[in-house]
């Protein structure tokens, strides 16, 4: 009798290098520190099994191999003992060099850049992020096409008797690639405008815009989840997600109630050292909710050996996308569980001192009232808004004015009189004017970029409910 044999295809055997070019390139980075990076880049796709990596050390890059004849010699040797399929070079690749690479060793070559893009693919499931992601892919092979394999320099035979003899096979591919990016830049356009009319409609709100930044798993999403209720994934993995997402949230009061400030609060993609240009380019618009920000937080993981140099890399994308360096900006000290009391303690009494800085667990909840605090207080300075009392008489059929004032926090008491429900609040100037703005109607406008597949938040565990929910 014949055995039934499993269908499932195994993972692929990766095999990860980290080429260090010592002294010549300004490396802030550990070489051994930056493997591990690479290899958890590697690990964040379920289709790989990591079996080996190394630091390769280079003195003299070669143009065609990249490795000396040593080096080739010594990584082939390592990659026939662990039985690689795959390998992945932390580092760029020029077409030649895989080329030459996937000859010698006899197996397909992956660079960071690539190896990037395909987790960004694995991730990405909103129309946007699909759009991006195959926008960024076509922008990459676009370059590998260049010498990249010998037989893309056949020509094609032209059509009639006149004419050369036609165009050569890499031209006809790099036709086809811009074509293709040409389509995808016309559907990402109509998803860009719509984001703008959401952008439009929030601009009608008074409700300030708060945007999380960092490098990828310093625990943004995590802190969202927090601070929001909601349920976006958040694991132990770099790129865990990948999509933007939106909330309207309202700060605790002094009561400790959600009848705070409201304000939107925006997770955006993590960021990672030598992030791809394509897929900078590519996710603009996404990252356009930076620039649109009254505050941004930029979220870091404080426990890390190289918090420096990741906050580093950080900036260096927000000043690419043209963030003003006098922007507001606070930066939270985020996975303080992970450290020691003394250290942890230290850094309470640091955060203590300033006003730019705050230490949390986002995984505990520890600082986060202070957290909240230092928010509230910061965009009272940024929005340059005093507050002010004032009256106003609503209709007792005008219930969703009524409700928006009391979801904004700015009702003091309130009293029924014979024409309607007199209410003494002390708002800003910009809350009045969205105020008498409304006329009436309806207050969907704060909750426009929320998912349409979303079910709502729930209560967050152990603390106040965002929402002001009863």
């Amino acid at each position: 009798m014949v055995e039934a044999q499993s269908t499932v295809a195994l993972p692929t055997r990766a095999f990860v290098i980290h080429p260090d070019m010592g002294d010549r390139r300004d490396q802030r980075r550990s070489p051994d520190l930056a493997l591990e990076e690479a290899v958890a880049l590697a690990r964040a796709l379920p289709a790989l099994d990591v079996v080996g990596a190394t630091v390769a050390r280079l003195r003299n890059p070669s143009p065609g191999m990249l490795f000396s004849s040593g080096k080739l010699d010594e990584l082939g040797t390592a990659l026939k003992e662990a039985e690689a399929e795959l390998v992945l070079i932390d580092g760029p690749v020029s077409p030649v060099q895989q080329r030459n690479l996937e000859k010698e060793w006899d197996v397909k070559i992956l660079d960071r850049t690539g190896l990037i893009l395909e987790i960004f693919a694995d991730r990405a499931r909103t129309r946007e992020g699909v759009l991006q992601v195959e926008l960024a892919a076509l922008s990459y092979q676009r370059t590998r096409l260049v010498r990249a394999w010998t037989h893309l320099e056949r020509q094609r035979g032209g059509f009639g008797f006149v004419g050369g003899p036609g165009e050569t096979q890499i031209e006809a591919d790099r036709r086809a690639i811009d074509d293709q990016m040409i389509r995808l830049r016309r559907q990402l356009d109509r998803v860009v405008r719509t984001r703008t009319l959401h952008r439009a409609a929030r601009a009608k709100v008074p409700y300030p815009i708060v945007a999380l930044v960092g490098y990828t798993n310093a625990g943004k999403s995590t802190l969202f989840n927090r601070l929001t209720g909601a349920d976006v994934l958040a694991k132990d993995m770099l790129f865990a997600t990948l999509d933007p997402t939106m909330r309207a949230i309202n700060l605790p009061g002094p009561d400790g109630e959600a009848k705070g400030r409201r304000i939107i609060l925006s997770d955006t993609v993590g960021f990672i050292s030598d992030l791809p240009t394509q897929l900078v380019a590519a996710f603009r618009a996404t990252l356009e909710e930076v620039l649109e920000a009254d505050l941004i937080l930029h979220v870091r993981d404080i426990s890390h050996p190289e918090t420096e140099e990741q906050a580093g890399d950080v900036g260096e994308i927000l000043e690419s996308l043209g963030v003003e360096e006098d922007v507001a900006l606070i930066e939270i000290w985020n996975k303080i569980d992970a450290l020691s009391p003394d250290i942890r303690a230290a850094l309470r009494r640091t955060d203590a001192r300033r006003d730019d800085v705050q230490a949390v667990s986002a995984l505990t909840g520890e600082g986060l009232d202070d957290l909240i605090a230092a928010i509230d207080l910061r965009l009272a300075d940024v929005l340059d808004e005093p507050r002010v009392d004032g009256e106003v008489t609503i209709p007792f059929s005008d219930g969703r004015r009524r409700a928006w004032l009391h979801d904004l926090g700015v009702v003091r008491s309130e009293e029924a009189t014979e024409d309607g429900q007199r209410m003494f609040v002390t708002w800003t100037r910009r809350q009045q004017s969205a105020f008498e703005a409304l006329n009436g109607t309806d207050r969907d406008d704060a909750d426009a970029d929320d998912d349409e597949d979303d079910d709502g938040p729930t209560r967050t565990p152990g603390g106040w409910d965002p929402l002001g929910r009863d």
